[in-house]
């Protein structure tokens, strides 16, 4: 019993560590625009077909980053990465021009089994799973590659690729 204690707190500990590092690991970006690209799908039944891609790394603190994700013209998304003492969360911030709440936002889920601190996977909390059905088997993942060029953004559902876009972090664009 009480070696299983120790590997539940090793093992909280461990990704506590990992949800931070990957946090830490962006704050070279905050305050930059980058430019992306959709890698998947790769054709014009894809809303974000043809479309410029780019994100802003603003509001980072150490618990919480604030990044716009803009699709062409459309600047309604946001993700929110927010860390507490165990948990990583993504969630996705859909607005109206004007600012109000879109009626599908806020959802997103919560970090589990980080390979390492520059892959965080987020399967689909309970409250996104109410709030979209289709959604509930939705997996987001947040991938930094090792030479900190590129950020993924890859979506699953029923564990098949839905989305895949790839930011380009070594070329800032001008604020």
């Amino acid at each position: 019993m009480k070696k299983l204690f120790i590997f539940i707190v090793f093992t909280s500990l461990l990704y506590a560590c990992s949800h931070r590092q990957f946090l830490k690991s962006l704050t070279p970006y905050c305050g930059n625009s980058y430019e992306g690209k959709t890698i998947f799908p790769a054709d014009e039944s894809d809303p974000f077909y043809g479309k410029t891609l780019k994100i802003h790394f603003e509001g980072c603190n150490k618990n919480e980053y604030r990044i716009p994700f803009q699709v062409g013209d459309d600047r309604s998304r946001t993700w929110i990465l927010t860390a507490d003492n165990k948990t990583l969360t993504l969630k996705h911030d859909h607005r109206h021009a004007d600012g109000s709440p879109d009626s599908v936002t806020m959802y997103g889920g919560v970090s589990r089994d980080p390979k390492n601190a520059l892959t965080q996977f987020f399967p689909a909390d309970p409250y996104t799973a109410s709030l979209i059905p289709a959604a509930a088997t939705n997996e987001w993942n947040l991938v930094l590659s090792n030479d900190g060029r590129t950020l993924s953004y890859i979506l699953k559902r029923h564990n098949k690729l839905r989305f895949h876009a790839d930011f380009d972090l070594s070329k800032p664009l001008n604020n």
